[in-house]
């Protein structure tokens, strides 16, 4: 009688045991799947979203929504070309590439050497970018300057160029979320300069067409990646 005692008492004690014993086994091996597999990018909500919005392209929308004054109100407009290579964390080539699902609807705004006014072909296609927004959330406008003259000379003339897109857009349309949706990237020389591939896109001004030109330049687009 005392043996049986023994035995379904040392039972009693070793079912619980094996019980917690078998959900932390469980717990641990759903971790351990859930860690080697793929990981979450950000939450996408736009409806517009198309499919050239990859995780790297996103990943670049983000952090240059974030420091380049899309993000938080009031916050300083506009990013430096040191600050956009180092957010997107690419080559000038590899960040250049990621815009080019974009060829079909982005345009280039051109400008003459050493200048920042936006002749009539450059007002009439930044409007028309503009009007193109089908749903998006950003307006990016990425300026450039050919490598002639001092970098510095050439950052502050590409600055230029991309306040002189952004005032235009701002005399032309009475939207009061414009300073939400417009982000600037002056690039300079420094950073992703275009090739002359870039001179089939739609430009302001056709004709010939160089390295030169192509980087005298604002690039303009709706992305309607989600972040």
């Amino acid at each position: 009688m005392m043996v049986a005692r023994i035995v379904i008492a040392a039972v009693a004690l070793a079912v619980p045991s094996w019980m917690v014993s078998g959900w932390l086994g469980e717990a641990e091996a759903r971790l351990i799947a859930a860690e080697a597999g793929p990981k979450q990018e950000f939450a996408v909500a736009s409806v517009s979203e198309d499919s050239y919005c990859t995780a790297q392209l996103k990943g670049v929308v983000r952090r240059v929504a974030s420091a380049c004054g899309l993000v938080e109100a009031g916050s300083t407009r506009g990013c430096q070309p040191a600050e956009a290579a180092s957010l997107a964390k690419l080559s000038g080539p590899d960040f250049n590439a990621l815009f080019l699902p974009l060829a079909k609807r982005a345009h280039l705004i051109q400008f003459d050497a050493d200048a920042s006014e936006l002749d009539v072909g450059g007002r009439a296609i930044a409007e028309r970018a503009w009007s193109d927004q089908r749903g998006a959330s950003f307006f990016f406008v990425v300026a450039r300057a050919s490598p002639e003259g001092k970098a510095e000379h050439n950052e502050k003339l590409s600055r230029a160029r991309a306040e002189s897109v952004l005032a235009h857009l701002r005399t032309t349309f009475d939207d009061p979320d414009i300073t939400k949706e417009v982000g600037l990237l002056w690039l300079g020389e420094e950073f992703a300069q275009l090739g002359d591939e870039f001179c089939g896109w739609s430009r302001s001004r056709a004709g010939e067409c160089t390295e030169k030109d192509i980087n005298r330049s604002a690039f303009v687009a709706w992305i309607d990646c989600a972040i």
